[in-house]
């Protein structure tokens, strides 16, 4: 039978999951998936970074995981939808979402306007001819099963609403805000949207499959195609191990997105769903699935997603799971707006924590506060739409602010501290505009 999935179960310590299978493949107890450790230290050395055992494995994510459009190939932007100017703004591979152009669109970002972040192109796949593998030694006696589409719309469907954003999401604040240089794609606030995903959960097929008690790792891996660093190191297509934990939780394997079949720049025709987690973890276009007894490890692990940078040790930071608290306005940068006149501002905010409890907005620059009014009922992984109303009183520079605070009691800072690859921009926003 179909449900929703309000809460989709407890979160399970993503953080001391990471850190155990990073202590263990660097003792050689983990199978290194995509790469060899020769070319991840030559790599290391050839980019000048930190020469110990931690900190090489770490160091690899800045210069090829931090920023993939930059140390990848040169690609044209291989998506396949229309990308208007009034609704995007290209940055390579990707398209980053205007986020005016979400005013009045409704609690779901339009799938026409939903960001895209690929790291190579969009491949064109038939969905008649798909299927799924689920294979490894995590499975009953080896076993390996095959699912079509059919097969899976037979299975009992979940539906749920929940966000999906990029873990670079907000990066160029760190440098027009903060004055703070980082590398990586120069997204501002619109890598994320949120959708009506429906599809069935990962722990139903798993179970179908034949889980096995000694499993421990699942490995879900795009069909995209390999991705290709400048010096000729091929990583292999887009894959990142989940703990079996976080697998058997939340996980979806999502088929329908706002009610219609996946499209071609989403993940048709399956993708896979790990709801509040940095969007990585989201694996498009998904084609087998690994499910292993041993710990596995994988250039998109969260080991390749740290904080690095004076405040954080030589390893790095642990491993980046969650997704962080952000709010945006629903207005052009620099907007101009009539003096002396009635606005409604609107916009989002959003935290992979847990659900948003309030907003706040100030029109002042922060020197006071008011509480914004919510238009949606909160929930975890989800965002709320928020408005308030302003008159500005003469002509002028305003600057605006919004503020969440989520269910944890967690509040946006008022400055994120600083890592070199610009990762969980969580600051409250200094947003100008000019009122004439």
């Amino acid at each position: 039978m179909p449900h929703d999935d309000p809460s989709a179960g407890a979160p399970s310590d993503e953080s001391a999951y990471d850190r155990r299978r990073l202590r263990q493949w660097l003792a050689g107890e983990g199978r290194a998936d995509g790469i060899e450790r020769r070319d991840l230290l030559r790599l290391v050395a050839a980019a000048g970074l930190a020469t110990t055992a931690t900190s090489a494995a770490t160091g690899f994510a800045t210069s090829a995981a931090a920023a993939p459009g930059a140390a990848g190939p040169t690609l044209a932007a291989g998506m396949v939808k229309p990308l208007p100017d009034t609704w995007f703004t290209t940055r390579g591979t990707n398209a980053e979402t205007r986020f005016e152009a979400l005013a009045d669109t409704g609690h779901h970002t339009p799938t026409d306007r939903f960001f895209v972040r690929n790291h190579t192109s969009t491949p064109l796949l038939d969905a008649d001819a798909w299927t799924l593998t689920v294979w490894g030694d995590g499975l009953t006696r080896g076993r390996t099963a095959e699912f079509s589409l059919d097969d899976l719309k037979r299975l009992p469907t979940t539906t749920r609403s929940a966000f999906v954003e990029c873990a670079g999401n907000g990066r160029s604040l760190f440098t027009t805000q903060q004055g703070q240089t980082v590398s990586g794609t120069a997204w501002t606030l619109g890598a994320i949207g949120s959708a009506r995903w429906r599809g069935v959960r990962l722990g139903e097929v798993l179970r179908r499959a034949g889980l096995g008690r000694d499993a421990v790792d699942v490995l879900p891996r795009g069909l995209d195609a390999d991705y290709v660093l400048a010096d000729g190191t091929n990583l292999g297509r887009v894959r990142r191990p989940l703990p079996l934990s976080k697998a058997l939780d939340d996980v979806l394997l999502a088929y329908e997105m706002n009610g219609e079949p996946l499209p071609p720049d989403h993940g048709h025709p399956v993708r896979v769903l790990v709801p509040s987690w940095i969007g990585i973890a989201s694996v498009k276009w998904v084609g087998d699935i690994e499910v292993s007894a041993r710990p596995l490890y994988s250039p998109w692990n969260t080991d390749f997603y740290r904080l690095f940078g004076a405040a954080y040790p030589e390893g790095g930071s642990a491993p980046l799971a969650r997704q962080t608290l952000k709010s945006a306005f629903e207005l052009p940068w620099n907007a101009e707006v009539g003096a002396a006149a009635d606005h409604r501002l609107t916009g989002r905010s959003w935290s992979g924590g847990g659900s948003i409890a309030r907003v706040d907005v100030s029109t002042d620059g922060g020197a006071t506060w008011r509480r914004a009014r919510l238009h949606d009922a909160p929930r975890r992984a989800d965002w709320v739409r928020w408005s308030l109303d302003w008159r500005p009183a003469a002509p002028g520079a305003y600057t605006l602010l919004a503020r969440a605070t989520d269910a944890t009691g967690r509040t946006q800072p008022e400055t994120t501290v600083h890592n070199t690859q610009g990762y969980l921009f969580d600051a409250v926003v200094r947003h100008p505009v000019h009122a004439v």
